[in-house]
């Protein structure tokens, strides 16, 4: 009954190392989704400290694959000493994707603030030509997420480049995707879009952080479960002399 129960942690180990080395590749694409994401966003953003929680989850993912590899082979060979750095390599990595979802939170937390302070500079600064990245930003962002403006388009009324090109009109950009004839015009609201884009801004950010927060919860727990199984085979290799012989290829007398 002891080696059966033995056998099956083994068995449970291996998977779970395997699936160790599929989470190290999940991990890595998360982090690289949220470093390209931040791209296309990182004018609205100024604290790049925010990138903290990705840079952590692809150095997690990348120890992992190396974790897998650890635990298959002190499986397989039934090394104690194998064993028990895999174990405590899992649980460093368990306890920094703790810490990897407490700054997710706190991050999350601190987006809307940033943000907030960071867009009113940026849609001051649009002029209209694409070699400015300020501009091509919130041109991309307005077409991305369907929105016009800091809080709705009449806050292009405010900004020197409206002032400046004095035909009534916002950026193409605030158009419609369904008004093919759109130019702009403030005389013809129907074909903007309505909404603002600091909200969809703040909500995009804090969405990715949440990407980051749930992948670490998750591979948190398949750790927990990597770091039971490991420990059963340890304790009972220790402690049942079947086993004992059974990787010695004694016998009983």
């Amino acid at each position: 009954m002891g080696q059966c129960g033995i056998t099956s942690s083994k068995t449970v180990l291996v998977f779970l190392n395997l699936i160790f080395w599929g989470a190290a590749g999940i991990l890595c694409y998360v982090g690289a989704y949220v470093f390209i994401t931040y791209d296309d966003y990182d004018h609205f953003f100024e604290d790049v400290y925010t990138l903290f929680p990705a840079v952590v989850i692809m150095a997690v993912g990348a120890l992992l694959f190396i974790i897998g590899l650890i635990g298959c082979c002190a499986t397989i060979r039934e090394s104690r000493c194998g064993l028990a750095t895999f174990v405590f390599i899992l649980l460093l990595v368990f306890v920094t994707e703790v810490v990897v979802v407490v700054l997710g939170y706190v991050y999350r937390a601190k987006v809307e603030n940033e943000v907030d302070r960071s867009i009113q500079k940026v849609y001051k600064t649009y002029n209209g030509t694409n070699s400015d990245a300020a501009s091509r930003a919130i041109d991309y962002v307005q077409r991305q997420l369907h929105c016009c403006g800091i809080h709705n388009y009449s806050d292009w009324e405010n900004t020197d480049w409206f002032k400046e090109t004095k035909n009534q009109s916002v950026p193409l950009s605030c158009c419609r995707e369904t008004a093919r004839s759109c130019n702009g015009s403030l005389a013809n609201p129907s074909d903007l879009y309505a909404e603002g884009c600091e909200a969809l801004v703040v909500k995009k950010l804090q969405e990715i952080l949440m990407h980051v927060i749930w992948a670490a919860l998750a591979f948190a727990a398949i750790q927990l479960l990597g770091m039971l199984c490991a420990c059963i085979v340890l304790c009972r290799r220790s402690r049942d002399p079947a086993y004992e012989l059974l990787i010695t290829g004694g016998t009983y007398a």
